[in-house]
């Protein structure tokens, strides 16, 4: 049985929250959609932006505004930006291992290549793969099964490392023992979306056992 590596982007490889937060203030408030961080929290993070503008915008085009706001995104985002402590290391190890990696995002795809040059991992991962390509998107278990396939891995042998509700409930009904970030959210809140442990970075000591029992699975 194959073991892989199953990243989801925002929050989990780039802490971008900050940048999507500042980009949807600025867009939405001269519209009189007032955000803070626990509005943020319950209608946009984690969710599909065709979503977020269907219902924070209604009547308009939710295509004109998602691209409107990737856009800014990404001019905001520029031509470099540190990940998540510890992301090289976790990937050194992958490698080492032979187990491939992909990334598993329900950004849209300029995105989500623009954030793996910006980080400077772009060639790191085997393959991308975008929720709105798949059959469905997060929360689906769509695209983390489209990653595994990809990768030739098992649910059973593989982890997945997600921040997001949507993402959390994706790569759990996956199959996957999901490994969650306290990016956006704390402890308590993801362990009761199903994630098995969660980290503050890739040096986080609580992922250690979790990278052994894939060793001794893998061996």
């Amino acid at each position: 049985m194959k073991t892989a590596l199953l990243f989801d982007l925002d929050g989990t490889l780039i802490d971008s929250d900050k940048i999507h937060y500042e980009v949807f203030v600025d867009l939405l408030e001269p519209r009189g959609v007032k955000i803070d961080a626990e509005f943020y929290r319950a209608h946009i993070h984690g969710k599909l932006n065709h979503d977020i503008f269907s219902e924070l915008c209604p009547g308009e085009d939710p295509d004109w505004w998602d691209k409107h706001k990737e856009a800014e995104y990404r001019r905001r985002l520029g031509p470099a930006y540190p990940p998540i402590a510890g992301t090289t290391e976790i990937l050194d190890l992958a490698d080492a291992m032979g187990w491939p990696k992909a990334v598993v995002t329900n950004a849209p795809r300029d995105n989500g290549e623009a954030v793996l040059e910006a980080l400077g991992l772009a060639q790191r991962f085997d393959t991308l793969v975008i929720g709105a390509e798949c059959a469905r998107a997060k929360p689906d278990p769509a695209p983390y099964a489209e990653g595994l396939r990809r990768l030739g891995a098992t649910a059973e042998t593989s982890l997945a490392f997600e921040d997001s509700p949507s993402g959390i409930r994706s790569a759990v009904a996956a199959g996957l023992k999901t490994i969650g970030l306290r990016t956006m959210l704390d402890d308590a809140e993801l362990h009761a979306l199903g994630c098995a442990a969660t980290i503050a970075d890739y040096r986080d000591p609580a992922l250690a056992d979790h990278i052994e029992q894939l060793k001794r699975m893998a061996a």
